[in-house]
């Protein structure tokens, strides 16, 4: 088989509907948007969220709290999290993510200090709680922010 013989398979590809060209198409003069109204305007239609006049329920629930839009957030390992490598290993970003113990990455990788650490590694993350920090120098590894 040659490029030039290649064929779609048969029903999976089907025209371009022409709306409004002409009343034999049978989808002629209105092109399916009925008589008059907003709809039946050019960039006619309502807003997202529009309640025909009523107030929409976006405006009558009340709004609490802040949110932040420079809030970073990281993803989340305890430091007895990482005895599932074995010792003398490099633990990053990648290893954690091929180990299943972070999902996404987010702003980077915090690790906590809950638990123990038995292993000595060498821990590469964005940013470490002072009591990850200690159990990491305990175990003779070390601790790189990056």
């Amino acid at each position: 088989m040659k490029l030039h013989e290649l064929q779609a398979v048969e029903g999976s590809r089907s025209e371009h509907y022409r709306k409004g060209r002409g009343i034999g198409s049978g989808n002629g003069k209105t092109a399916g948007k009925g008589h008059k109204g907003q709809n039946a305007r050019s960039g006619g239609g309502v807003a997202l969220g529009f309640e025909g006049g009523q107030m929409p329920l976006w405006r009558r629930l009340p709004k609490r709290g802040f949110k932040n839009v420079n809030r970073v957030e990281y993803a989340v390992v305890n430091v007895e999290d990482l005895n599932k490598f074995e010792a003398g290993k490099v633990v990053n970003a990648a290893t954690l993510k091929d180990a299943g113990l972070i999902g996404k990455e987010y702003c980077g990788v915090k690790v906590l200090g809950k638990g123990k650490l038995e292993k000595a590694l060498t821990v590469q993350a964005s940013k470490f709680s002072k009591s990850a920090l200690e159990a990491i120098k305990a175990a003779g590894g070390t601790a790189e922010v990056i």
